[in-house]
């Protein structure tokens, strides 16, 4: 079992920028890699970043590259996504989960453990 918490939402204006964090505990990560999803109202989950947990390689959803970041802190046990020049359509409930099956090519990875989610929350 792995226990995912994020932190770090907020409410803020077009603009500015925001650091996401996702700790997880329990059961090692070794084997699982990292990724982080978004769901805005009435809208789907979507994937939006991964790292492999291993080298720190990453990708991303086209929608956000060039604003959004992820990277990890092993020692920690710690995911981030920095975001930066936040848009009022980056409004939503941000998740963290574990991801099984990334590839090389940032495919193929299914979700396993999923962290409660922080609000973001961005007004123009």
């Amino acid at each position: 079992q792995v226990q995912l918490v994020e932190s770090g939402g907020g409410s803020v204006q077009a603009g500015d920028s925001l650091r996401l964090s996702c700790a997880a505990s329990g059961r090692t990560l070794r084997g699982n890699d990292m990724g982080w999803f978004r769901q805005a109202p009435r809208k789907e989950r979507r994937f939006v970043a991964a790292i492999n947990w291993n080298d720190g390689n990453t990708y991303y959803d086209d929608s956000v590259k060039g604003r959004f970041t992820m990277s990890r802190d092993k020692a920690k046990n710690t995911a981030y996504l920095q975001i930066d020049n936040l848009k009022p359509e980056d409004t939503a409930m941000y998740y963290c989960a574990t991801l099984v099956g990334l590839s090389r090519d940032g495919s193929g990875w299914s979700p396993s453990y999923w962290g409660q989610g922080t609000q973001v929350t961005v007004s123009s």
